[in-house]
């Protein structure tokens, strides 16, 4: 800019009220669009800064979900471990012999009933049966322990209750007694009136 050119710039800038007013104008609207701009960048990189923490969400969440997944699997083998081999709680052996040692053993006599099952009406074949009957007067209750149930036990149970009627002219009720029992015998007792006692699995 010229010398000449700069004196006639501050002349009107002093001289000329509107002139001051349009280069203030300028000058202010400069310094705003120069923020705008700054003040878009820092929203860009909010933006770019939101979608790496929607990321981190999302990857958090799946792993989350896998963990989940491991624990509920791992819930399912200690449950199918303890299913196995008869592990149980305390508190569910307490709960499927309560019944037992507070009602039964306080009204009924107890008895171990052994008979040599010759048309194997019980486990297919010819064998001994055993099984303790719980008596009082003409009431007859025979039951079985186990440290599991399902429903080979209650079929089981079944065959004895029929053998037994057979044999004796009594038809007596029938009770397992397991700390758990697998939840496909629960359906099967009800067909063959087999009570249980015990903490239902699935």
């Amino acid at each position: 800019m010229s010398l000449r050119l700069k004196k006639r710039f501050l002349e009107l800038l002093e001289k000329d009220p509107e002139f001051r007013y349009a280069v203030a104008g300028y000058i202010g609207l400069h310094e705003a669009l120069k923020r705008l701009d700054e003040h878009g960048k820092a929203i860009k990189e909010l933006q770019e800064a939101v979608k790496g923490l929607q990321e981190a969400v999302k990857n958090l969440q799946e792993a989350v979900k896998g963990l989940q997944e491991a624990v509920r699997d791992l819930s399912v083998r200690v449950n199918a471990i303890g299913v196995r081999y008869g592990v149980v709680t305390e508190e569910a052996f307490r709960s499927s012999i309560k019944y037992l040692v507070e009602d039964l053993l306080k009204l009924y006599k107890v008895e171990r009933w052994v008979y040599y099952d010759s048309e194997g009406l019980v486990y297919g074949r010819p064998s001994v049966v055993e099984v303790d009957v719980f008596i009082r007067d003409r009431e007859h209750i025979l039951v079985e322990y186990k440290a599991h149930a399902d429903r080979s036990d209650v079929a089981e149970l079944g065959n004895i209750g029929r053998l037994y009627e057979r044999v004796t002219g009594v038809k007596p009720r029938l009770l397992l007694v397991a700390p758990t029992i697998r939840m496909r015998a629960r359906s099967l007792a009800g067909e063959l009136g087999v009570e249980l006692r015990g903490s239902i699995v699935d």
